[in-house]
């Protein structure tokens, strides 16, 4: 709609200040910015202040990937802001924040009936059932692609409208105005956003707006040169970074609210426990011991300080009885018949699939689940006051955890407020919301404020872990080497559809479960079909119902995927004497970009071929996201001492098109292949009679900072569009290190974690 002044929206605010709501919001919303005293709001985005602060809304949540900082960066160089005086605040829950483009990835989660219908962020059914849920998710790298646009239309539009209130003032033409540095400039004459924000309010934008030339890109990036090198002063430091060093960034477990009491908790084991038994009289000598809450599988103290509540707990000895525990020996039975013997489901095919498929060589690969790791463990803080309730807690999906507590205690959903705390890593664990629901509960139980906080191993416990999956990958190979046909076939659980059914329905675990056997998930086996020129593929999907709840974790399916398909892959070039990299290089016509990965990773290590010996080990792989698509090689490595076989070098050639933030980028490259290598040799947990073996952070074989090898990356800038650089990391480490210990050892190694049957 064009925008006038009787469109828009001017007057008193909360503390003062002036709001401005127009074009950008649609018009059902009310303006979800307050704008405090002496600031003026443009649309949902951005707030500038009398001091010249430009303060910007996140509608995403901060778990180390660096969004607060990349989308002020948008707005600043659209809007031409100092950056030093630029500011971020969370968004609040508002369908005017829809994150379309996920939306329309879940489709399949969400309405499986009618996802074909809706897979592309423009759809108007994406669009009316994301702004009319205010799915505002935190997932699968696409907040770039999902808020990168609207921000800076948003400061395009902010950026006329101050250009026509200077021009105004000096009787020129506002087109003919510049910013630059929190200015608006024209010839010698100059005014501060400041200066003009209140004023501005009454001019009316473009529409559209008018967006500079350039797409935001990192300016201290020199395109094309080689290792990626950058000028010494970047120009777009971290806006959280200063906090998170001096210790006031704030996290939930450092909320503090009058009369507040803290709670621990005891989860029955999994999956489907009942409590059934507790000795309240042996927690009466704790002191400060507030109260007990008992929920249908858990047990909840809340005392004046967390460690009371955990005595209570430990004093109390809560039984459960469970029906049907999970148990390992029990899932790998399934996982083994459905491989060999299940129903399967064709869920990508090329060329002829197999029709004429004529199989001569064949390989079986098997993948423990996977489990977050997160140093900061799940947390809540709940006040209940009357039929109102507060909650603040760290999450990925805001609105399912409003919905969730408020109809766990009988009340509606306005009656919710969501505070969103930033996550200490999440790698999409924060995707689920049961800690929500026990804290609304034992805040309605006990009567007073309730910060809930899990101990390490309940984290460990009540955690969804990436599914585990056995596969047989098959292919027609001609006597020199060349891949004619391939067939993967995976049993894997439905875990994408289950954890739709945990997010959008609200379901239990169990229930989801039940609910989503024997479907096809179109995700599960996201990143199978490889980039390689391989005439006939067929891909199949066996579903395999498992009595443990599977759930999202960072790479998601790319994670398996990759490992089976690179190591199968690498097998096949040394069965046949081929050079592991040419061999893939002579694969990849269709991909120079990926071919390029492979050739700057190999300078980088001084690739020697892979000899037996050597202790090297190649994998590539490429994600797609919508029009954005990244590219990753990797070499690993690998050297056998007096304590084992170690990898002590990662070297990685990404391609992640245009780079916004190269820091940024490079940090959540190099924390993906550490999550990686961390997926590679451990991160995972067996389960015996409903309780997972692994309940400390130190049962997890994490890599720690001495074990950490030498990581070089090459990070290589392309006008394509960009791709979120914090997936891209996971995928391709594990079968590099699997290509390297074969290198090193001679011995080949199909199951992941990589050592988890010794050598």
């Amino acid at each position: 709609m064009q925008l006038t002044r009787r469109n828009i929206l001017a007057g008193a605010a909360i503390g003062g200040g002036l709001l401005v709501a127009w074009s950008l919001v649609p018009r059902s919303y009310d303006s979800p910015l307050d704008p405090g005293e002496g600031e003026t709001a443009f649309d949902a985005w951005l707030k500038i202040g009398r001091d010249g602060v430009v303060s910007v809304a996140v509608p995403q949540i901060e778990m180390g990937q660096g969004i607060t900082t990349i989308l002020p960066q948008v707005v600043a160089m659209e809007l031409g802001a100092d950056w030093r005086q630029m500011a971020v605040e969370p968004a609040p829950v508002s369908g005017a924040y829809a994150n379309l483009p996920l939306a329309a990835h879940w489709a399949p989660l969400w309405r499986p009936a009618i996802a074909g219908l809706a897979d592309e962020p423009d759809d108007f059914l994406v669009r009316r059932w994301a702004e009319g849920n205010r799915f505002t998710a935190t997932a699968d790298g696409l907040s770039l692609a999902a808020y990168e646009m609207p921000c800076r239309l948003a400061a395009a539009s902010a950026r006329a409208m101050l250009a026509m209130a200077a021009a105004d003032r000096w009787g020129v033409a506002w087109e003919e105005c510049t910013t630059a540095m929190g200015f608006v400039a024209h010839g010698e004459n100059r005014l501060s956003f400041g200066e003009l924000a209140q004023e501005a309010a009454d001019y009316s934008a473009p529409n559209p707006p008018p967006l500079r030339s350039e797409e935001p890109r990192d300016p201290s990036f020199v395109s094309g040169d080689e290792g990626g090198e950058a000028s010494e002063e970047l120009a777009f430091p971290r806006l959280d970074l200063p906090s998170k060093v001096d210790g006031s960034w704030l996290f939930t477990g450092d909320v503090r609210l009058p009369d507040m009491v803290y709670a621990a908790i005891r989860h029955g084991p999994r999956d489907r426990a009942e409590l059934v038994s507790y000795e309240l009289e042996r927690a009466g000598r704790i002191a400060g011991l507030v109260g007990v809450v008992p929920g249908k599988r858990w047990l909840a103290a809340a005392a004046t300080s967390w460690w009371a509540a955990e005595q209570a707990l430990n004093a109390m000895i809560p039984r459960f009885a469970a029906d049907n525990p999970v148990r390992s020996e029990d899932m790998q039975v399934a996982l083994d018949t459905a491989v060999r013997r299940g129903e399967a489901q064709l869920v990508n095919e090329r060329g002829d699939g197999d029709s004429n498929y004529q199989p001569n060589f064949a390989l079986r690969y098997d993948i423990a689940p996977g489990v977050h790791g997160t140093i900061e463990t799940a947390a809540v803080t709940a006040r209940l006051n009357g039929n109102r309730l507060e909650l603040w807690m760290a999450t990925q999906a805001p609105e399912a955890a409003r919905a969730a507590a408020a109809k766990a205690i009988g009340i509606s959903l306005g009656n919710v407020v969501l505070y969103p705390m930033p996550a200490g890593g999440s790698f999409d664990r924060r995707l689920e919301h049961e800690q929500a629901i026990e804290a609304a509960l034992i805040a309605r139980e006990i009567g007073r404020p309730v910060q809930l906080v899990w101990s390490r191993a309940e984290e460990q416990l009540a955690l969804n872990p990436r599914p585990p999956a056995a596969g047989l990958i098959g292919a027609q190979v001609t006597a020199d080497g060349r891949i004619q046909a391939m067939r993967a076939r995976v049993a894997t659980p439905s875990a994408a559809l289950e954890f739709g059914r945990r997010l959008f329905d609200n379901y239990t675990g169990w229930a989801a479960i039940e609910e989503t056997a024997g479907e096809v998930d179109p995700m599960a086996l996201e990143g199978m079909d490889p980039p390689y020129a391989i005439p006939d593929l067929a891909i199949y999907h066996v579903p395999v119902k498992l009595p443990l709840p599977s759930g999202r974790m960072r790479a998601n399916a790319h994670g398996l995927s990759c490992f089976m398909t690179e190591s199968f892959i690498d097998e096949i070039a040394q069965r046949h004497g081929h050079e592991p990299m040419s061999y893939r290089i002579s694969m990849l016509g269709g991909d120079p970009r990926l071919v390029e990965c492979l050739q700057r990773s190999a300078r980088m290590a001084a690739w020697d071929g892979g000899a037996p010996g050597t202790g090297q080990g190649i994998a590539c792989h490429r994600m797609e996201r919508g029009d954005a698509a990244g590219r990753i090689a990797v070499v690993a490595t690998a050297v056998a001492g007096e304590g084992g076989v170690r990898v002590n070098r990662i070297s990685a050639a990404v391609d992640i098109g245009r780079v916004v933030n190269r820091d940024i980028a490079l940090q959540q490259i190099e924390g993906g292949l550490l999550f990686g290598l961390g997926l590679a040799l451990g991160s995972s947990s067996a389960y015996d009679e409903g309780m997972p073996t692994s309940r400390r952070l130190a049962d997890l074989q994490l890599p720690t900072l001495e074990d950490s090898p030498q990581i070089f990356i090459d990070l290589i800038e392309s006008g394509e569009p960009a791709f979120d650089p914090g997936e891209i990391g996971v995928p391709a480490i594990a079968p590099a290190i699997a290509n390297a210990l074969f290198s090193a050892t001679g011995l080949r190694l199909r199951r992941l974690p990589l050592l988890s049957e010794g050598l």
